[in-house]
């Protein structure tokens, strides 16, 4: 078959207006206008409010291309769509030939009888999302979140284009992916479904190829396998379903348990010696099942991958851009890169936006990041009519078949937060709607997935303990979305009262880095509640939570960096309270998966990497209580139990050294013990009692810290206080750094004269360190690495040391 790109030249207007702006695939109208300086950018300062006047008008894209009568003369031609958003009407050489309503559907359209040799013309002619919605809330007024426009969920178009409580209104309007023209002759194939069977030393891969006709005696088919380590076998298959055995295969792991290995999966068909298509498919050869059974706590969430439980450790993933043709493969490949940076093995794509790029899922498979898939539903009431659901059964299966024979799916999830909004919200308990509900998350589309993807492990909603609308927020069943502690304002430590099986969402607020908030403001913005920065935070109330949670754990902040500085140390902090409890609760805790992890834009959100790509507080402290063998401490009032889990499969061993210290870092009390964790076991490896040193008037003047060693090389450090951050009584570390390099690195050494927390090394280029956010006692320098290929080349040493700043907890005061 051969495939014909239409992305380039095409031609964009407003219908009512005669000036044509070129543009290429992928596009959309307010990225066009952007780029022609025809609107002002939609994420600086307030101009957000002008998106929603572009996206109340009508466009047209158009392209001209020329077909030779030697295309003419294939058997098919058809057009085919991969994404339009969202309400359209495609014409060719002016006949109507599709209307689409569903940015989330791939729409493929026979085009022969409508194709001349020479210039031909396409339109998409792309209708107002606004008045789209508008019309079909006034008839029928249905429930969604207060953050976005009202309506929204009347249109299957990314909900969050609307707006959210962390993104912009700009319901943008485009062709947001490729547009092909294909051509063949006799027959193609239309669909490889490639089913595993796994049994001891071997899987079956079953093979259930769709052709568009039958085949005839002179048609062959060839399955053609190639191995990890580049071997190929070729195998004439005689039968539509089809099976071949693979012995001891090389499996696939998620990242920190293996290897990434990917078989070729290739299919052609014949004809008298002719090619007449083809089709390929990377796949991973595992099993990713999870185990939802009754227990001694309530009923596990686990996913098992390859027979072993696993503790799922990511965060959840949003569009990255609302501006879609700004994203592209090169920046989601340095988000999966940070990723497993920070020791991730899953990200939950969250159902409010779009279902995410092909290139998404080969990074994912490339670099063993297990995806939470949920179906595009969230937190809404949707109108379970016969177009709908023929609407939303076809984008599943669309969405189904283009993603099911990646490696890295472990799940699809029926949408996000929809059955705890009708249970808990306060919404009316209409039974239409809960009736509507249950057919289409709970009937409908486990019909789909059982069809299309059987291998993979379907669930109605997250949270949910299983559907019913049966307790969706029961702690000891299912998966949880835990906001008591920010929403609710409770303190971190309120973490430490549920011991949840799966822990999906839980988050904290922070801004950004001084540097994003300069991208997006003037300098007289730059207060938290000045017009512009409150535009900038999209949830209610949020600055006064931050600064409510500061007050409880900070002294103020000498000036508007460090306010932002000390933020991002208080969002640090609540996840890591939360994810270091879970993990030492390992077994009957099987995951953490913090919300979240990317921006659309720049904004103070509960994001980790911000808009821009830089890395807050959260996602160092990610990388090390996301480790696969964690030291942690569990302190009480004048105690401290030292934990380590190991998420390894095989058993570690180690040594603990620790301190009771003294501000000044003297040694009150010290001791070492030599331990031995098992796989997959979180253990208690020594709880110590201060209570005689420990007091009200003492505990401002001292604190714990923990080293583990393994293999007699420092591994890990861990420190804690025992009061909060605010009446600690800091000393002045002055710190002090000198740099030295390799042929690969500069090598940053910082070193105080007292203890201090929260050392930040800031480089005013975007550059990730080998750590950073990170505890010091006195003359126990930390040396931190610069990787030099994330600099400038004419960088050296001389320069580095006038660019770096660093401070801590004591300079956010002094």
């Amino acid at each position: 078959m051969k495939k014909i790109s239409l992305n380039h030249t095409w031609k964009l207007k407003e219908q009512n207006d005669n000036t044509w702006y070129e543009t290429s695939l992928p596009a959309s109208v307010m990225n066009t206008l952007l780029n022609e300086g025809e609107i002002e950018d939609p994420f600086y300062r307030d101009n957000e409010r002008l998106a929603l006047d572009v996206a109340s008008n009508d466009f047209i894209f158009k392209k001209e291309f020329e077909v030779d009568s030697k295309l003419l003369e294939h058997d098919q031609l058809s057009l085919k769509f991969h994404g339009i958003d969202t309400i359209a009407k495609v014409f060719l050489n002016g006949q109507l030939i599709l209307e689409s309503n569903n940015m989330h559907r791939i729409y493929e359209v026979p085009v022969k009888s409508f194709l001349e040799a020479g210039m031909c013309t396409i339109e998409v002619h792309l209708f107002s999302p606004l008045q789209y919605i508008q019309r079909k809330q006034a008839n029928d007024r249905l429930i969604g979140v207060d953050h976005a426009v009202d309506g929204y969920q009347h249109l299957r178009k990314a909900h969050s284009m609307f707006g959210w409580d962390w993104g912009p209104k700009i319901p943008d309007l485009g062709i947001w992916r490729d547009v092909e023209l294909l051509a063949w002759n006799e027959n193609r194939i239309e669909d490889v479904q490639i089913l595993q069977h796994h049994n001891e030393g071997e899987v079956q891969l079953e093979l259930n190829i769709e052709l568009e006709k039958d085949l005839t005696e002179n048609d062959e088919l060839l399955l053609k396998l190639t191995s990890p380590d580049g071997k190929l076998q070729t195998h004439k298959i005689d039968s539509l379903n089809f099976t071949i055995p693979i012995e001891n295969p090389s499996l696939w792991w998620p990242s920190g348990y293996g290897d990434q290995s990917l078989y070729q999966v290739e299919i052609e068909i014949i004809s008298n010696e002719r090619k007449l298509d083809s089709k390929q498919y990377p796949i991973g050869i595992r099993t990713i099942d999870v185990r939802h059974e009754e227990d001694q706590w309530g009923k596990s969430f686990a996913f098992v991958i390859n027979g072993h439980p696993i503790f799922m450790k990511g965060a959840n993933y949003i569009p990255e851009d609302n501006l879609l043709p700004r994203t592209s493969r090169e920046k989601t490949e340095q988000l999966i890169k940070d990723c497993v940076e920070a020791n991730f093995n899953m990200i939950r794509v969250w159902g409010g936006g779009h279902y995410p790029e092909d290139y998404f899922f080969e990074l994912c498979d490339q670099y063993g990041i297990i995806v939470w898939q949920d179906f595009m539903y969230a937190c809404s009431v949707y109108r379970l009519t016969d177009e709908f659901k023929e609407n939303a059964v076809q984008e599943a299966i669309d969405q189904i078949k283009r993603i099911r024979h990646h490696a890295c799916l472990g799940i699809w999830c029926g949408n996000n937060e929809v059955e705890e909004a009708m249970e808990y919200w306060g919404w009316p308990k209409k039974a239409d709607w809960r009736r509507d509900y249950i057919k289409l998350f709970e009937i409908i589309l486990p019909e789909v997935v059982e069809k299309y993807d059987p291998n993979t492990f379907y669930w109605s909603s997250s949270p949910s303990s299983g559907g019913g609308f049966d307790e969706p927020r029961n702690p000891d069943v299912g998966d949880v979305h835990y906001w008591q502690v920010w929403h609710g304002q409770k303190p971190f430590t309120d973490y430490r009262n549920y011991y949840f099986r799966f822990c999906s969402e839980f988050g904290f607020q922070s801004f950004p880095s001084l540097k994003t908030v300069e991208s997006f403001t003037l300098p007289e913005d730059r207060n938290i509640f000045s017009k512009v920065m409150e535009n900038h935070q999209k949830n209610d109330d949020a600055n006064g939570k931050i600064l409510y949670y500061l007050s409880e754990n900070f002294l103020y902040p000498k000036d508007f960096d460090s306010l932002l500085y000390t933020s991002q140390l208080l969002q640090a902090e609540a996840i890591k309270y939360g994810v270091e409890h879970w993990r030492r609760n390992l077994g009957r805790c099987m995951g953490s998966l913090y919300w979240q992890l990317n921006d659309c834009w720049p904004v103070a959100s509960w994001s980790s990497i911000d808009y821009f790509g830089r890395w807050k507080a959260l996602h160092y402290y990610a990388k090390k209580f996301y480790d696969p063998i964690l030291l942690s401490l569990e302190e009480g009032e004048a105690d401290v139990s030292i934990y380590v889990t190991n998420d390894k499969l095989e058993a570690i061993s180690g040594r603990i050294e620790w301190k009771l210290r003294s501000n000044d870092s003297t040694i009150v009390e010290q001791g070492s013990t030599e331990v031995k964790v098992e796989g997959s076991t979180a253990k208690v490896c020594e709880k110590l009692d201060f209570s005689s040193i420990i007091n009200d008037k003492t505990k401002e003047n001292l604190y714990f810290e923990a080293i583990f060693y393994k293999e007699n090389i420092f591994y890990s450090h861990a420190t804690v206080m025992f009061t909060k951050t605010k009446h600690f009584h800091f000393l002045d570390p002055q710190l002090e750094v000198s740099i030295q390099e390799d042929l690969d690195n500069y090598l940053i050494e910082v070193s105080a004269k007292a203890y201090t927390k929260y050392v930040e090394l800031l480089v005013d280029a975007d550059v990730v360190l080998s750590d950073n956010y990170f505890d010091l006692s006195k003359d126990e320098p930390r040396v931190i690495r610069l990787p030099k290929n994330q600099l400038k080349p004419e960088m050296n040493i001389e320069k580095l040391e006038n660019n770096l700043k660093v401070r801590s907890v004591y300079h956010i005061t002094n």
